[in-house]
């Protein structure tokens, strides 16, 4: 009997077979690193603004948590340690937004005021009446200072700013000096006008006083006899800015 002949096996070369199985493998590995780099573009500007959003959330609670420090101990007697704490942060960190405690309380002063001041600058840059920009500044001072937690700032400089000048020096440059710029500039208008006399243009500390009474009145006697703070404001106005008699 004849053995049968050997059947022939190919000799495709193994390369060959394989390559389909490499083109799939490297076509996984591109669409892998492609979709990888694609996360990482989606991801990074979120982080980036998660981590600026804390940061923010972070300096907003150091400056609360100062705001009562100060507000309870006055200045001096306040310690950064306390701030940390109150914070819910090691002091350390303290040192990664503020300088020290005078830079603390000097940008305690700007975040706190900086709108006052700005709402005060707009009007100054307006032509309206004496009577209703006077409206709207009693409206200003009742809503952004008085019903807030703003006056405790105000407070705070009233009773500290005699022994730290150089705390008083701050405030009068970066919140007292452009308020009354800018009430001057109006004042000065409306004397023009005739609506007020002249010699207020000098002394806008009139306007601004009775706000003053207010806070200090607030921080004393509030308990025993309550002030109706916009109508007291209110009828100030309306004494200070009544029309002119001619004589």
């Amino acid at each position: 009997m004849k053995k049968a002949a050997p059947r022939k096996v190919s000799k495709r070369p193994a390369a060959k077979v394989a390559a389909p199985v490499r083109r799939l493998a490297t076509g996984a590995k591109s669409a892998a690193k492609a979709t990888a780099k694609a996360a990482t573009k989606a991801t990074t500007k979120p982080v980036a603004n998660s981590r600026a959003e804390r940061g923010v959330a972070r300096r907003d609670a150091i400056l609360a948590a100062a705001l009562d420090e100060f507000s309870a101990r006055g200045f001096e007697a306040t310690r950064l340690d306390d701030v940390a704490r109150r914070a819910g942060i090691a002091k350390g960190t303290i040192y990664l937004y503020f300088r020290d405690k005078d830079t603390l309380f000097q940008e305690l002063v700007r975040a706190m005021l900086a709108p006052l001041i700005a709402g005060i600058e707009a009007m100054g840059a307006t032509d309206l009446p004496i009577a209703v920009l006077a409206e709207r500044f009693v409206d200003l001072f009742v809503r952004e200072i008085y019903e807030t937690r703003r006056q405790d700032v105000i407070r705070l400089m009233i009773a500290e700013g005699r022994r730290f000048p150089k705390l008083a020096e701050f405030y009068y440059r970066e919140v007292l000096s452009p308020i009354f710029d800018a009430m001057r500039g109006l004042l000065k208008r409306a004397a023009a006008r005739g609506e007020v006399p002249e010699a207020l243009v000098e002394f806008p500390q009139l306007v601004a006083a009775p706000g003053l009474v207010a806070i200090i009145w607030n921080g004393l006697f509030e308990r025993y006899a309550p002030l109706d703070v916009r109508r007291m404001l209110k009828t100030h106005i309306e004494l200070l800015f009544a029309p002119r008699r001619a004589v």
